[in-house]
């Protein structure tokens, strides 16, 4: 509970802004998609560090499987949900993708959390990027789609549940064909090749992308230049990113570094979270 704590307060510390910032822009993800693949090359495992429950992170992800999926190459792609929903995901890429089937969909456990539990990953937009995979496949694309996270309401703790990711995450990749490439959105705290600095001592515990560097592990952070992205802080609440000047994105090499890659979309909106 401690680290959760901690990390909500990171992250959280490191994103709001003022209160009443200006309204993000329709952020255009088409230049960021071309920064991550410029600049990820040819890794194989490409890790993004998400603000949850953003409309815009979806469309951005969907655009990068659209992009790497051209000429019969394969991806596969991973989602913060447990692993119980590879069933009904794998089920939902089969059909032909009408109200039926996307209702079948999204009344499956995962998608019905209380209120105050509602931390982003649940939204519209998620299902429209799960549409955007189903289509491609349609129209003879490689693609797929998994959930590797632990189940809703586990009482697993934070490391616990960030090695568990990380074990599901091997499987996954382990069972990949021969030169296909994976992409896994993931919140931004699991995403960290290393803790921060500036972490107290008890909290400088491994995070998901920490248990993967055996792996051909490429990490990007997601961040906006402006905007708002939804969180659980007493009570579940759009809050506003600080405003930056357009910059360009930053790359890493350090040992210690806690990502490869940071890339700034021009902004991010709240997406349009699901009913419970």
């Amino acid at each position: 509970m401690k680290r959760w704590r901690w990390m909500a307060g990171w992250v959280i510390g490191m994103a709001l802004g003022a209160a009443n910032a200006a309204p993000a822009p329709v952020a255009r993800v088409e230049d960021t998609a071309a920064q991550i693949i410029q600049h990820a090359g040819d890794a194989r495992l490409i890790v993004l560090g998400e603000y949850h429950g953003t409309a815009e992170t979806p469309r951005l992800v969907a655009d990068l499987v659209e992009r790497y999926s051209r000429d019969n190459a394969a991806v596969r792609l991973g989602l913060e949900m447990p692993m119980s929903e590879n069933v009904a995901l794998a089920r939902y890429l089969r059909s032909d993708g009408d109200l039926d089937a996307r209702e079948a969909l999204r009344t499956t456990p995962f998608w019905f959390v209380k209120d105050d539990q509602h931390d982003g990953r649940r939204s519209r937009d998620m299902l429209d990027l799960i549409e955007s995979i189903r289509s491609l496949r349609a129209q003879g694309r490689d693609v797929g789609v998994a959930g590797y996270d632990v189940e809703t309401g586990s009482s697993t703790d934070n490391d616990m549940r960030d090695a568990a990711m990380a074990t599901h995450l091997h499987q996954q990749f382990n069972a990949l064909p021969p030169g296909a490439r994976m992409l896994v959105l993931t919140g931004n705290v699991h995403a960290m090749r290393s803790p921060p600095a500036d972490a107290p001592p008890e909290m400088q515990q491994r995070t998901m992308a920490s248990h993967l560097l055996d792996l051909p592990l490429y990490s990007v952070r997601l961040e906006a230049l402006r905007g708002h992205f939804w969180a659980c802080v007493q009570p579940c609440r759009a809050l506003p990113l600080i405003e930056r000047a357009p910059r360009d994105p930053e790359l890493s090499t350090d040992q210690d570094r806690q990502y490869d890659l940071v890339v700034f979309l021009p902004g991010l909106s709240v997406g349009t979270l699901t009913a419970p």
